[in-house]
């Protein structure tokens, strides 16, 4: 389904959020003995209960942060000042904010446990901005990396995600005060979309975080077989059989990396993968899960600007290299290894 337009979005999406965050909560009593009552017929401990509490916890969250955010509109004087550095400031603390009150939670909602290992974007080059690049799979892990990058590491990311991200009115209103880019990942605008890349991550600070996904999706099994299948269809079958080599991630598109590169050459690069939302590829395996009660890792690798080769090909090659790196980690880190 197309996007609709932003006026739209901005006239009838986000009070409607507004309005229905009201409703809920006035008669929160009424749905929440229902979810209850709900709850000894369905596999799971409270299992109806607890989805019901966190999408509740989700919409009154959205509905507040548009309340927020239409504030500081208002205070920047209808938005005449809103790409002012004190606005831009107010506008990442705000998103801050939110998110360890959304992940507060969700350990409490859904008991999730977050745990970090390897380097941070903090201690492996401070005082210098960096690429995050991190794998993709399961629901929220864009969330948790944006959560860490903000409130753990202090720092504030320019974020390259999928336009229809921009159907959340809270994501929608936020990420596109903020010089972050949403992006339609179809083969026919794939230049268009690399000069976008380019363009947000030129101009960072020692403080920014420019984060990308190159795989371009959520991982499935059916996506890894045509993102190879593409390979081999562009005539790249000596990146088509490294791609059949991994089993746990897609097939990175290098080509925002190389944009990233070239319009932030003393930026160190971070890779990141994750492990404990593997499993979680549908709604009916996200149900199947709750209450989640996960422990989600998260490994962090960092690379200083001079270990960054300069050659294209070179480039590719070292993306897939790390990739690989990727997935053997995954693969020894899953919830199910041996």
């Amino acid at each position: 389904m197309p996007l609709p337009p932003r006026w739209l979005r901005r006239a009838v999406f986000a009070p409607g959020v507004v309005l229905l965050a009201f409703v809920v909560v006035t008669t929160l009593p009424v749905w929440a003995l229902l979810a209850a009552a709900a709850s000894p017929l369905v596999p799971g401990r409270l299992r109806p209960l607890r989805l019901f509490w966190i999408g509740c916890v989700y919409l009154v969250w959205d509905a507040a942060a548009l309340l927020a955010l239409f504030v500081l509109w208002v205070a920047s004087g209808f938005g005449w000042r809103s790409r002012s550095p004190a606005f831009q400031r107010a506008h990442y603390v705000l998103a801050g904010w939110f998110l360890r009150v959304l992940f507060w939670q969700a350990r409490w909602t859904l008991r999730l446990h977050i745990d970090v290992v390897g380097t941070d974007p903090d201690t492996a080059l401070p005082g210098r901005p960096e690429l995050v690049l991190c794998r993709h799979a399961g629901p929220g892990d864009s969330f948790i990396l944006i959560h860490g990058l903000v409130n753990w590491f202090n720092r504030e990311p320019r974020i390259v995600l999928k336009d229809s991200l921009q159907w959340d009115p809270a994501i929608d209103v936020l990420l596109n005060r903020l010089p972050n880019r949403f992006i339609a990942p179809t083969p026919e605008r794939g230049e268009e979309t690399v000069r976008q890349v380019g363009h947000l991550a030129t101009g960072l600070d020692d403080n920014d975080a420019f984060v990308i996904f190159p795989e371009g999706g959520n991982f499935t099994p059916r996506r890894r077989l045509r993102a190879i299948a593409r390979l081999r269809s562009l005539g790249l079958e000596r990146m088509a059989l490294r791609a059949e080599r991994m089993r746990h991630v897609l097939a990175p598109q290098p080509g925002g990396m190389l944009a990233a590169l070239d319009a932030a050459p003393d930026a160190g690069v971070i890779f990141v993968a994750h492990t404990g939302l593997d499993r979680m590829l549908t709604v009916a395996d996200v149900w199947r899960e709750l209450p989640m009660d996960k422990r989600i890792v998260m490994r962090f690798w960092s690379v200083p600007p001079e270990e960054v080769p300069t050659g294209r090909q070179e480039r590719i090659d070292w993306l897939y290299d790390w990739w690989a790196r990727i997935d053997a980690w995954i693969a020894a880190n899953r919830d199910d290894a041996a």
